[in-house]
C-alpha cells in the first residue's frame, strides 16, 4: 500500500509548480521587453528587391512603359508611382538612378491646365518641387519624369504615352 500524501504537501507541490510556471512567464516577458527596448521600435520591412527609406519602400523599374502602364505596373505590386514629399526623399531616390535614363513620377496634369496632381492625392506643394530650369514648359506634356540634365537631377514634363522607366513607392510593411 502506497502512503497517501498529506493534503498540505500536495498543495505545496501545486503551489511550487505554479510559481515556477509564472516565474518562467515573467522572465520571458522581461526578455521580450528588453528586446523591444534594445531593438528599433519600428518593426517594418520592404519586399525584396525594394529599397527602404523612412516609412516607404521603393522599386526602380527598368521596363520602358507609358505613364499609365507604369502606374498600373506599380498598382499590381500594391504601390503607386513615387510621390516625392521632401528634398531628402528626392536625394535618396536619385542615388539609385542611372543618369542616362528618365523615370516616371506619380505626378501628372490630366487636364493640361497646369494643375499638377499626385497619384495618391497628396496635395501638390509648389515649395517642394524639383523642376529643371525652364520646366514645366509644354501644356501638352502632362506627365513628369525625373532625369539628369546639366549636371543635376530634376523634373521634366513629358508626353504621357512616351515610354520611360519608373519608380514605384509603397508604405513599409509593419510586423
Amino acid at each position: 500500500m502506497v502512503p497517501e500524501e498529506e493534503p498540505q504537501d500536495r498543495e505545496k507541490g501545486v503551489w511550487r509548480f505554479q510559481l515556477k510556471a509564472w516565474s518562467v512567464a515573467v522572465v520571458f516577458i522581461l526578455l521580450l521587453c528588453v528586446c523591444f527596448t534594445v531593438s528599433s521600435v519600428d518593426w517594418s520591412c520592404c519586399p525584396t528587391p525594394w529599397t527602404s527609406f523612412q516609412s516607404s519602400c521603393y522599386f526602380i523599374s527598368t521596363v520602358m512603359q507609358s505613364w499609365t502602364e507604369s502606374q498600373s505596373n506599380c498598382s499590381v505590386m500594391g504601390a503607386d508611382l513615387v510621390v516625392i514629399n521632401t528634398e531628402e526623399e528626392q536625394d535618396f531616390i536619385i542615388q539609385n538612378l542611372k543618369i542616362n535614363s528618365a523615370y516616371f513620377l506619380g505626378l501628372s496634369d490630366p487636364e493640361g491646365w497646369r494643375h499638377w496632381q499626385w497619384v495618391d492625392q497628396t496635395p501638390y506643394d509648389t515649395n517642394v518641387t524639383f523642376w529643371h530650369s525652364g520646366e514645366p514648359n509644354n501644356p501638352d506634356e502632362r506627365c513628369v519624369v525625373i532625369s539628369f540634365r546639366s549636371e543635376e537631377w530634376g523634373w521634366n514634363d513629358v508626353h504621357c504615352h512616351v515610354p520611360h522607366k519608373s519608380i514605384c513607392e509603397m508604405k513599409k510593411i509593419h510586423i
